[in-house]
């Protein structure tokens, strides 16, 4: 019988890449996301390899959030594998100049909504006393940079709510796990910089970064171990990459 993912995120980057890794390894594929246009395209490509269901939702929306998996059809409503993919950056700016819309945003999708799915999720994963929690966080949730204070915030909280989350489930036999990339080159920094392309294209410059397939790799690597297996945590940088702020470019 086949697994179900549920992945929120999916329209995009590290989101699209593991519906694609999950659905040619033979898991039945939920996606999540706020673009139609893109989730249409996106089901009838992975269609052809597996059973794929669309749940269109804003992670910030709590009431969405919970009709939206409410209304899962039976054979969708087993959930094996939830990836906690959604997530954005906006701005990066110090301290004292943030935009506060900004804030709201990285905090509400970042944290409020990977509690809001999980909330929605869990239930059932005890019921079955079974399930996988991937939580995606980032090597800012391991260390702070300059001008990244509320999103290294939000990644950290990330982190720690990965940690409770496998403690508290850790008697009901669900396996729980946080995979932090760091250099993931996707449309993050094109988000970050609200459309400016020419900025965001020099982030990547001058060295090889991860691609969003590399994690997608990962992903299904962790969720295909034998069920007594649980990988915790997991930082990935590219070899270029040795910290936050530490990469060597080729100029």
């Amino acid at each position: 019988m086949k697994k179900t993912a549920l992945i929120t995120g999916a329209t995009s980057g590290i989101g699209r890449a593991t519906a694609r890794a999950l659905a040619q390894n033979n898991y039945q594929i939920i996606l999540c996301g706020r673009r139609e246009e893109r989730m249409s395209e996106l089901q009838k490509e992975l269609s052809e390899l597996t059973e794929v269901h669309t749940l269109l939702f804003d992670v910030r929306d709590k009431e969405k959030v919970f009709e939206a998996i409410a209304s899962l059809p039976s054979e969708f409503s087993k959930i094996d594998v939830l990836i906690n993919n959604a997530g954005n950056a906006h701005g990066m700016d110090p301290i004292q100049n943030g935009n506060i819309d900004d804030w709201d945003a990285m905090i509400d999708i970042n944290v409020k909504g990977l509690l809001y799915v999980s909330k929605a999720i869990i239930p059932g994963m005890i019921e079955q006393k079974s399930g996988h929690i991937i939580n995606i966080g980032s090597t800012a949730a391991k260390e702070v940079y300059p001008n990244g204070n509320v999103y290294c915030a939000s990644k950290h909280a990330v982190d720690a709510i990965n940690q409770g989350m496998r403690m508290d489930l850790n008697p009901h036999g669900i396996r729980v796990g946080a995979i932090h990339p760091g250099m993931v080159e996707t449309e993050f920094s094109e988000v970050r910089f609200k459309g400016d392309t020419e900025r965001a294209s020099k982030v990547y410059q001058g060295f090889q970064p991860l691609k969003p397939e590399d994690i997608a790799d990962i992903i299904h690597f962790v969720v295909s171990r034998p069920y007594h297996v649980n990988i915790a945590d997991l930082v990935v940088m590219s070899t270029a990459q040795a910290s936050s702020t530490i990469v060597k470019k080729v100029v």
